[in-house]
């Protein structure tokens, strides 16, 4: 598989040492995303905060960047991000911040060049909507929120 090429900038000669999004395997969907802050930044119980990352990019138009929470620090840290999946669109071109939420009892401390989400590039469809009186039937019809049951 060919990779996508996308162009990426460091915002600042400052953050050479903060790597730049990667794929920690071979197999991995999301790159790494890491923090660019100046000094330890704590994140209080029930806090949410913006996390520099020192970049900014230019997506293809048809593609966009979503930022997802790592599984580590949701597990272990009860770590998570606010908007996830946050959307990063092909015209933004300032830099990449994560929305951080500490949804656990203790304090967790963010520092420099720190994983603290994960970055997937996906195509996406623009979608012309066609307004109608009525939809076409299915099995489910209506049913939502819990209607297919939880057991197998």
């Amino acid at each position: 598989m060919t990779p996508l090429k996308i162009k990426i900038n460091r915002l600042s000669d400052t953050t050479a040492d903060v790597p730049l999004p990667r794929y920690a395997t071979e197999g991995s969907a999301g790159m790494d995303i890491h923090a660019a802050v100046d000094n330890p930044m704590t994140v209080k119980p029930g806090e949410t905060v913006l996390v520099p990352t020192g970049f900014s990019m230019e997506l293809i138009p048809g593609y966009e960047a979503q930022v997802r929470p790592r599984s580590g620090l949701a597990v272990k840290h009860s770590i998570g991000i606010m908007n996830a999946p946050g959307t990063i669109d092909s015209d933004y071109r300032g830099e990449v911040k994560v929305i951080l939420t500490n949804f656990g009892s203790g304090d967790f401390v963010v520092n420099r060049g720190d994983r603290i989400a994960q970055m997937v590039v996906a195509r996406y469809e623009r979608v012309e909507w066609v307004e109608t009186d009525a939809l076409s039937g299915t099995g489910r019809g209506a049913g939502g929120f819990g209607s297919t049951g939880v057991s197998h």
